[in-house]
């Protein structure tokens, strides 16, 4: 489990390339190394991958075909930045909402708006995923927990700020970008039941 709350932000090293997968080599900021053991669960932009081995600083990762096709880390290039996040331990505080770390879709930035103290982006996710889009209501965006603010069809803007850019790489996308989404569980669980209820309603 993850909470939305990014630690920080983790340079891809090198990437090897194998049959229908491929291995992210990633440097981790010192401090985040603690305790962290083959098995363990940390979030790249929002997607939850497994360590598989770890070399001084360098941590390694296998991501399957079907994560690089869903989410946007097949676009990651050696050099490049992308947002971390340990997985939660019992007992921590959760300041964001509760994730998973599976990505549903990814989305595409579509308007970026900045003013003196922050900084408002319009995003569009594929339309099957506009019914779990509400005002108000939690969104994963490349592992950051954010609140939607207002919601037209299929797009959404989201108001970011100064913490949220210095300490995440959403600040650097431009129009164009596409980031990772994750949809509120408990959002989509209501509505798919609620969905389910009415159509039992119709058909009974």
């Amino acid at each position: 489990m993850f909470t939305g709350i990014v630690q920080g932000t983790a340079e891809l090293v090198r990437i090897i390339e194998k049959a229908s997968f491929r291995t992210h080599v990633v440097r981790l900021p010192e401090r985040y190394l603690s305790g962290l053991e083959p098995g363990a669960s940390i979030a790249h932009n929002g997607c939850c991958l497994t360590v598989t081995r770890i070399e001084d600083d360098l941590v390694f990762f296998d991501l399957m075909e079907e994560t690089l096709r869903v989410t946007n880390l097949g676009a990651l290039r050696p050099g490049d930045r992308f947002n971390f996040e340990r997985a939660a331990k019992f007992g921590d505080e959760i300041g964001g909402h509760q994730m998973s770390g599976h990505i549903i879709c990814t989305a595409e930035i579509i308007r970026v708006e900045k003013t003196e103290n922050n900084r408002q982006i319009t995003i569009e996710l594929p339309d099957r995923f506009s019914r779990y889009l509400f005002p108000k209501g939690y969104i994963g965006i490349d592992g950051i927990s954010l609140t939607i603010g207002e919601v037209s069809g299929s797009r959404i803007n989201i108001n970011l700020i100064p913490e949220t850019l210095l300490r995440t790489t959403i600040g650097d996308h431009q129009p164009g970008h596409r980031v990772n989404i994750e949809i509120d569980p408990q959002t989509q669980a209501i509505v798919d039941a609620v969905e389910r209820v009415l159509a039992a309603r119709q058909t009974g």
